[in-house]
């Protein structure tokens, strides 16, 4: 049976007759790494909002390593780090100096001061002024601050945001070390999805208030085709070729198709009906929908279906 650090039930939040978060019911496993996803306006924000304490909900429950938030706010509360709305540091402080502020408010010892920088990879500059520091050490520097206290559960909000390619991938090497080589749970949310598929074990997907799909990594590709993906000289007598022989057009765009497919042998059936019919394949590529591909299907192509649908 799997143990959870975080599950929320019937967690709901209205504003007005706005409702922003619509009876969520999260389940994140003990030593998982889950990215929350969902777009702009999805209830995201507010979600983690409730998740932290910094507002109440309107209905349902958060419950922290099995016990209820609002029976142990703050004794639970403690055992949780957060980074959200990007870093809050003293420029005109070293790095050391910003855990020492901290430290001294939160009664952290200097040995889990230590232990925060040596985790983020700052010890060798830990004696720098933060305004010397790239966009990529801030946040490391930020992600030490919220693991101070030696926390179970790490709260992580666009982590990523505004960092170049090499911050970004500072970051996202630190965060798939917590789980594995500290045996921290870490809830990511972010944008960037390519980043959020190379690091989460499991994955949640918030639209309009309500989960669209909660599962692990693996579950969310196995609920989608694999796609063809050709390239042909005649696209619209390979597309009428295809329809005809009853397969299903993803997309195209220029000279190429993406075919719905199962499969080596479709891919060499659709191969061989092109060639028969005189159309030249010049290229083929067996491939898994990306975590981008799905994400959208379940998000914004459902919207704008149903604008069609109302506008028709």
């Amino acid at each position: 049976m799997a143990h959870y650090t975080l599950t929320t039930t019937n967690l709901t939040r209205r504003f007005g007759r706005l409702t922003a978060v619509d009876a969520l019911d999260l389940a994140v496993p003990k030593g998982a790494v889950y990215g929350f996803l969902g777009p702009n306006g999805a209830g995201k924000t507010t979600t983690i909002r409730m998740l932290l304490g910094l507002i109440r909900p309107t209905a349902g429950e958060v419950t922290l390593f099995d016990q209820p938030l609002r029976r142990n706010r703050v004794r639970l509360l403690g055992r949780l780090g957060a980074l959200v709305e990007g870093p809050s540091l003293y420029p005109q402080l070293t790095g050391r100096e910003n855990l020492e502020v901290t430290r001294r408010m939160t009664g952290a010892t200097r040995a889990q001061r230590d232990r925060a920088l040596h985790i983020v990879r700052l010890e060798d500059d830990a004696d720098r002024l933060v305004k010397t520091y790239s966009l990529g050490m801030r946040q490391r520097l930020a992600v030490a601050l919220a693991l101070l206290g030696e926390p179970e559960l790490l709260v992580l909000d666009e982590p990523t945001n505004g960092l170049d390619p090499a911050g970004i991938r500072e970051i996202r090497e630190l965060i798939c070390t917590l789980p594995q080589e500290l045996g921290i749970t870490v809830f990511l949310s972010s944008h960037l999805l390519a980043e959020i598929e190379q690091m989460a074990t499991h994955i949640g997907i918030i639209q309009r208030g309500k989960l669209v799909f909660q599962g692990t990594l693996d579950a969310l590709h196995a609920q989608t085709e694999e796609h063809v993906v050709l390239g042909v000289d005649q696209v619209e007598q390979a597309r009428r070729v295809l329809i005809e022989a009853g397969w299903h057009i993803h997309s195209n765009g220029g000279r190429r198709l993406a075919v719905a497919a199962n499969g080596q042998s479709d891919a060499a059936l659709i191969n061989a009906q092109l060639v028969r019919a005189g159309v030249n394949v010049y290229n083929l590529t067996l491939q898994q929908p990306t975590l981008e591909d799905i994400f959208l299907s379940v998000t914004v192509r459902p919207n704008r279906e149903a604008k069609q649908t109302r506008c028709g």
